[in-house]
């Protein structure tokens, strides 16, 4: 038996961390409705779809009738789904929902191949099929005020029939997927699944390596239209503590932060909202602290732009290499020592103000209104070009801070290749 010394062992080992492919799906930026959608292959023969990409919900479904692989009512694969499924004609069913609308329907469970391209972080390998995907059908109605070119929507919230979590089930593998979704309406992002990292691609720099970590928190009552006693939560929550500008904290109540038993308070994360949204009081102190900070950029506020509640113009920031300058944004997490920082790029947006020909800065928050089920909501914005991270086993987020700073972004993966990829 040959043994090998211990150097020749780490580098066997190395090389194969490196070249481990990873599973892939490209994520885009719809200009219309600055959400983002899913590319993957799914049916029988496989089939390019686009799927608009949200993190709250349990089941993805499509456009889709009179479909063929339908799961019976009265089989154990049904039996499996609990309070997530129902009967109708001797068929499995669900109640696929709009997380925009909240409209829901009751339409038939299925069962097809889901598809998605392989990388070693440069070039692409073979597809990897995931046989018996369960999903649902549901009609064009619900498909209203989702990303545009979307025909269907990609689930990826806790729970079992996630998207994610049917691939990790399905492969035998970490039930941990991330995200990189992209500023530019024009170069995808990436999604990444079944895997913990490393994540390098054409910069070489293992992305994994940026995060910070974070527990994820479980709220006990679901937010859906048709729901369960004791059915808790398939969306995201984190325990931000409190908001820093500048490092001067936002005068705020604590507890509005919290999750209380009925399910009210606390901080999600959504790619359904296309900028981060604030319960009102949380909303005014944040605003008012900011514009006091920017007092010592030389900034001074001119007229708003809905659904903005300060601008700047544009002429009067200066530009770095992580966006406009501008106060820092500090989301403190459970400890005062994490936090989630937030440069210019992701909490400042670019506005064409008509009939002026002068651009604006505005403020990339929204007032939720009072009394919100949710307290923040963190969106998509604030997301762009950073790695975020949903580690399951681990029960825990991770996040990056801007990928600037890594003089690199969420389009720089170069999988754009992959949405046009030929089976």
């Amino acid at each position: 038996m040959l043994l090998l010394p211990p150097p020749f062992l780490f580098l066997i080992f190395l090389i194969l961390r490196t070249v481990t492919p990873l599973l892939l799906s490209p994520i885009s930026k719809d200009p219309t409705t600055q959400l983002y959608t899913l590319s993957v292959y799914v049916q029988t023969p496989l089939q390019p779809t686009t799927l608009h990409l949200h993190l709250g919900s349990s089941l993805t479904w499509l456009l889709c009738n009179n479909y063929n692989h339908r799961i019976p009512c009265n089989s154990s694969l049904c039996a499996t789904f609990n309070s997530g499924g129902a009967c109708s004609n001797n068929t499995c069913s669900f109640f696929p929902e709009n997380p925009i609308t909240r409209k829901t329907l009751l339409s038939t469970a299925n069962l097809d191949t889901l598809a998605f391209p392989t990388s070693d972080g440069s070039t692409q390998g073979p597809l990897v099929q995931i046989k018996d995907f369960v999903f649902s059908c549901s009609t064009a109605q619900l498909l209203q005020g989702l990303a545009q070119n979307a025909t269907g929507l990609a689930a990826l919230g806790r729970n079992n029939l996630s998207l994610p979590a049917q691939i990790s089930a399905s492969l035998s593998t970490t039930r941990c997927f991330a995200l990189c979704l992209p500023a530019s309406t024009q170069s995808p992002g990436a999604a990444i699944f079944a895997s913990t990292g490393p994540y390098i691609f054409n910069s070489k720099i293992d992305l994994s390596k940026s995060l910070v970590y974070t527990p994820l928190i479980v709220n006990p009552v679901a937010d859906t239209v048709i729901s369960y006693n004791g059915q808790p939560s398939d969306e995201y929550f984190v325990n931000v503590t409190s908001i820093r500008i500048n490092g001067k904290d936002v005068p705020i109540n604590a507890s509005i932060l919290a999750i209380d038993q009925d399910g009210l308070g606390g901080t999600k994360i959504s790619t359904s909202e296309p900028y981060t949204v604030m319960e009102s009081s949380v909303f005014k102190r944040f605003v008012e602290l900011f514009v006091n900070e920017s007092l010592a950029f030389n900034l001074t506020a001119t007229e708003a732009v809905e659904p903005f509640g300060v601008c700047y113009r544009e002429g009067d920031l200066s530009e770095t290499r992580v966006g406009p300058a501008v106060p820092t944004v500090d989301l403190v997490m459970h400890s005062d020592d994490v936090f989630w920082r937030i440069f210019g790029g992701n909490s400042m947006v670019r506005i064409e103000k008509e009939g002026v020909g002068m651009g604006l800065w505005c403020l990339g928050f929204v007032d939720g209104g009072a009394h919100r089920r949710t307290s923040v909501v963190i969106g998509g914005h604030q997301l762009e070009d950073n790695l975020v991270q949903f580690d399951l086993d681990s029960n825990r987020f991770g996040f990056s801070s801007s990928l600037l700073l890594q003089a690199t972004t969420c389009s720089n993966l170069n999988i754009s290749n992959f949405v046009n990829n030929r089976i």
